[in-house]
Parts: C-alpha cells; sequence; structure tokens
C-alpha cells in the first residue's frame, strides 16, 4: 500500500480502497487475515481510528470479518462481490463522468480505444 494521499476524498477512503484492490488483484486471498490496524497505522503514518474506518467499512460490505482474538479476514466470496461492486461503480458513475469528459474534450469513443491501446502497448499487455 502507498502511502502517497490525494485530497480529492477521505483517507479512510483511500485506504478502503486500496485494501479492496489489493483482495480484487489476488494480492490478498481470501481466507487471509489483513494487516492489523496498527501495523497499517505505523507503515502509513496515519491514525489507527482512521484505518479502522476503512476495515469497519469493509466489514459492513461484507468483504472482511473480525475474529476476536485473531485479527481480520478476507471472507470467502469477497473478491467476487467486490468485483461486481466495482463494476457497478464503474457503469452507473465513473462511464458517465468518463463520456461527459469526451464530450467536453470533443474526444469520440474510437479516440479513447486508441489512447487505451497505446497505454497497453506501452505497459506491454
Amino acid at each position: 500500500m502507498s502511502d502517497n494521499w490525494n485530497n480529492d476524498q477521505p483517507i479512510y477512503k483511500q485506504v478502503r480502497d486500496r485494501m479492496a484492490g489489493l483482495i480484487m488483484d489476488g494480492d490478498i486471498a481470501e481466507g487471509d487475515s489483513v494487516p492489523s490496524v496498527r501495523q497499517v497505522s505505523a507503515e502509513q503514518k496515519i491514525n489507527h481510528i482512521t484505518v479502522a474506518k476503512a476495515y469497519q467499512e469493509l466489514v459492513e460490505e461484507g468483504v472482511l470479518e473480525m475474529r476476536r482474538g485473531r485479527g481480520m479476514f478476507v471472507l470467502e466470496g469477497a473478491r467476487a462481490n467486490l468485483l461486481a461492486s466495482e463494476r457497478r461503480k464503474f457503469d452507473q458513475i465513473e462511464a458517465p463522468a468518463l463520456f461527459i469528459r469526451l464530450t467536453h474534450l470533443g474526444m469520440s469513443i474510437d479516440d479513447l480505444v486508441n489512447a487505451l491501446n497505446a497505454i497497453e502497448k506501452e505497459r506491454g499487455n
């Protein structure tokens, strides 16, 4: 997890999103424990309450569960649930915002596809 924070959203949301990303990417598997609140707090140099709030949001989403005396663990099915949730968010919020941005820039869908293909080629995928 990087310690570069942006001012666009609260840090706890950014911690939540980064942890969700690690789970979606498979870096933290279902059934695995996640780093403790205190560990993340110390490593990222942020308040432990901020990390706890991020973890609590993931608990409420059914991604993590607290096992008394053992820590936080990723629930079975968490990755699929996160992917579905993030895809819905993309479809409902991010894609429409992207379309509006393209329109403002006078870009077509083909222009976007070309830009994405160039990025993909740059990364060697």
